[in-house]
């Protein structure tokens, strides 16, 4: 066993733990048997959820046993949030989603060895529960006035929380003393947005039981400005290819910002503290090159997709700015590629657009007058290709594959049109 508390402490995994002294002992008495949950209010796990699954890939490195928990139940309710009542989505949906997240963390995760992963789902233990045994096994162990003390709680007394939500804590707290009961679980873990809800679990165990489990939360991840990283003016980043595309996925971590980059590198980057030490060195030397960029695109790119799809997405990137062959892209990519450099739809009509229409469409240029005086300067290019005629029109042999047309005014101003 290692101690793994330091290294996850260097790696910038730990906001905050029930007792470090205590979990690091813990740690090294021998495998600690960990859990960490996802609730399914989504089709897909996101970014956010990505760096608990990188806590738990460290922790079983280090020799421990990893429980994923998906909640088939939970997902039904709803953790609280502060910005009003959640939406309760459908059981079936659930049960769907409940499905996919199963299928996406178990890739992430090893099943295999003596610490093998296990998958669990909370509906198992909570379908058959009564109320009444709820009430009288889990109920009689929370007090009102401390759960009304919960941040989120007391944000939502103004404008009013269920029921439902309010008990959250109490179902989630119920996940941990059964993996305890059944497993042997001594350590939970989650995003410091979730520390209430896993210190009540600690507290549920302690009086139910008569035992000590232990917490650890992760900090949430932010840009320079304090705003959370893992949203973009699209959305969230999402970990299925579908939602968010792998090309899409490496260009969102290769624009990471320089003041942060080696945080978010040590967070998601799997190299010895060494590799990362040098590549923080050499990017402080030479920003410009976005070495640490590189880096940490390449890896988290490798990890949740795969190489083959990170060579696809770095092809594309070179492609679309002429160091590459634009027509040996596949449809998917170079549709992501239209998506991410927010492509207009143009209509095929009798006769396709000319080469003006489609610069100023794609944003390129500012008008048709700029879009004929850029091909007269020779800054005009169509799919890598100098445009030399201000008359032309685009041709079938211009559209790629997935309708897709690449245009770019100089080295570096790049957009796309499709052909509907």
């Amino acid at each position: 066993m290692t101690d793994v508390f330091d290294e996850l402490s260097w790696r910038g995994l730990i906001a905050h733990s029930t007792d470090p002294d205590a979990l690091r002992a813990h740690f090294a008495e021998g495998p600690v048997t960990f859990y960490v949950g996802f609730d399914p209010t989504a089709p897909s796990i996101h970014m956010g959820n990505l760096v608990q699954i990188m806590l738990a890939r460290a922790l079983q490195r280090a020799g421990h046993r990893p429980i994923l928990l998906v909640g088939g139940s939970t997902g039904l309710i709803g953790d609280p949030k502060q910005a009003g009542e959640r939406v309760m989505n459908p059981a079936e949906q659930v049960a769907d989603w409940v499905a996919r997240i199963r299928e996406q963390v178990s890739r992430l995760i090893s099943f295999e060895g003596d610490n093998a992963a296990i998958l669990v789902n909370n509906y198992d233990w909570t379908a058959g529960l009564s109320t009444l045994d709820f009430l009288r096994d889990v109920g009689k162990h929370f007090s009102v006035n401390r759960m009304l003390d919960r941040e989120v709680v007391k944000a939502r007394l103004d404008t009013g929380i269920s029921y439902t939500e309010f008990s959250y804590v109490l179902l989630q707290s119920l996940d941990y003393r059964e993996l305890f009961r059944r497993h042997g679980c001594t350590l939970q873990t989650g995003g410091s947005d979730q520390w209430g809800n896993l210190t009540a679990g600690v507290e549920l165990i302690r009086r139910s039981d008569a035992a000590r489990v232990h917490a650890l939360a992760t900090p949430l991840l932010t840009k320079a400005d304090g705003t959370k990283f893992g949203k973009t003016e699209s959305g969230t980043v999402w970990l299925d290819s579908a939602m968010t595309s792998p090309y899409a996925f490496h260009q969102f971590f290769l624009n990471a910002e320089d003041a942060k980059v080696v945080e978010y590198l040590r967070v998601f980057s799997e190299r010895p503290r060494e590799q990362l030490d040098d590549i923080a060195s050499r990017s402080a030397e030479a920003p410009h090159l976005r070495i640490a960029q590189r880096a940490l695109a390449d890896d988290v790119t490798d990890l949740v997709h795969s190489p083959t799809e990170r060579q696809a997405a770095t092809a594309a990137a070179q492609a679309i700015f002429g160091r590459g062959e634009l027509a040996q892209l596949s449809a998917d990519t170079l549709r992501a590629v239209a998506t991410e450099l927010k492509a207009a739809t143009l209509p095929k009509g009798d006769d396709l657009p000319t080469v003006v229409d489609a610069l100023e469409a794609a944003g390129v240029v500012a008008s048709r007058s700029a879009a004929r005086r850029a091909i007269d300067e020779g800054g005009a290019y169509l799919n890598n290709v100098k445009v030399t005629d201000p008359g032309a029109r685009l041709s079938a042999d211009d559209v790629l594959a997935g309708g897709v047309v690449v245009l770019r005014r100089g080295r570096r101003t790049v957009g796309a049109v499709t052909i509907a």
